[in-house]
């Protein structure tokens, strides 16, 4: 267990630095210069579809149910590849018509209805406020697991003087709404791009992703002797499970395999957010050319070490069923691992991985 200062500490720098870059980035356009102009950081930016899901559902999904959770990042991946066609032909029409949300893309299509985009704006909203009720969660009760014991009244355990309605989630709240103001809401006009936002999410991408792959190396090489080990060992341990590693089980049937893959490919061009990013925010349309490599391969990388992260969970700790999603996160550190990695590990699950929600606050509907 770390202790609330350190964690406090570590959270207020990561979101300092997201406030200096946003900041400066928005300083930079009004001097008619842009941090963000680059397929690169518009490559980097797309990743604003990984957030808290990709650490901690993810890889409960694979200790659970093994290799159905790739359907999530294949369609991603087949997605790409018609970006060319598909995705310039929607920034060229956002464009042209001063399109500003998925809303008024739909509209568009069917003669500019004013009640076909109240629909889906209605429609929207009621996607989003689940998913940011699900992900402040994830902020709060990560923060409390790393620094209360468990069954404490989370943030006001440390603070009891704190009144009912204030907890973790409240905080996190206040801070995330602030950021939102100053570099969302408050500008005015809606055709305008939201460089600091769009330059954040990308220094975050970088780093969640740096985080991520060295958490993965620790387990896998640091921990085991390499991927070899982990599923050596995995099988020997509980033979019963090699099913996991199949599809066509009743853990990863085909069905709900080919049902994922297509709601994701569906998913990273019209939800909200990513609509906003890949269409909204981009500045020149041939960044999608180099984005159609570039977002694969962070694809790949990111997910890279999910399969050795939850097999080690599975492998250390007999409580898989009641805690899938927190398996490393707990588990390890409270079996007494010493020193950096455990640490280290940790403060990153924290800070890049609960943290890597935020982003949805502020990319309208």
């Amino acid at each position: 267990m770390l202790t609330v200062g350190i964690v406090s500490t570590m959270t207020v720098l990561y979101l300092g630095l997201l406030f200096a870059v946003a900041y400066y980035a928005d300083n930079k356009r009004k001097t008619g210069q842009s941090i963000i102009a680059n397929p690169y950081v518009y490559s980097l930016s797309l990743a604003v579809h990984y957030t808290s899901w990709t650490f901690y559902g993810v890889i409960g999904l694979s200790a659970t149910n093994g290799i159905a959770f790739l359907a999530l990042y294949l369609g991603n991946t087949l997605m790409a590849f018609s970006w060319w066609f598909l995705l310039r032909k929607m920034v060229r029409i956002s464009k042209e018509q001063h399109i500003t949300s998925i809303a008024d893309f739909i509209s568009s299509r069917y003669g500019k209805s004013p009640l076909l985009g109240g629909i889906v704006t209605v429609f929207s909203i009621m996607i989003i406020i689940p998913f940011i009720a699900l992900q402040l969660k994830a902020v709060a009760y990560t923060f409390d697991l790393l620094t209360v014991s468990p069954g404490a009244d989370g943030f006001r355990h440390m603070v009891p003087a704190l009144p009912e309605s204030v907890d973790t989630a409240f905080i996190v709240a206040v801070f995330l709404g602030i950021f939102g103001i100053l570099f969302g809401a408050r500008h005015l006009d809606a055709s305008e791009r939201h460089e600091g936002l769009v330059a954040a999410v990308a220094l975050q991408s970088v780093v969640k992703l740096i985080a991520f792959v060295t958490v993965g190396i620790f387990v896998t090489y640091g921990i085991f002797d390499g991927f070899t080990d982990i599923f050596s060992r995995f099988a020997s341990q509980f033979p019963e499970r090699k099913h996991l590693f199949l599809l066509g089980t009743g853990q990863a049937p085909y069905a709900t395999w080919l049902t994922l893959l297509l709601s994701t490919m569906a998913f990273v061009m019209f939800q909200p957010r990513q609509f906003q990013i890949m269409v909204i925010e981009n500045s020149h349309e041939e960044h999608i050319r180099d984005a159609m490599w570039l977002h694969p391969a962070y694809t790949f990388l990111i997910t890279l070490f999910v399969i050795p992260i939850a097999l080690e969970g599975s492998l250390h700790t007999a409580a898989i069923q009641q805690w899938p999603t927190f398996l490393f996160l707990i588990f390890r550190c409270r079996q007494g691992i010493p020193g950096w990695p455990c640490w280290y590990s940790s403060a990153a699950f924290l800070l890049l991985q609960g943290w890597s929600w935020w982003r949805r606050w502020f990319f309208p509907p």
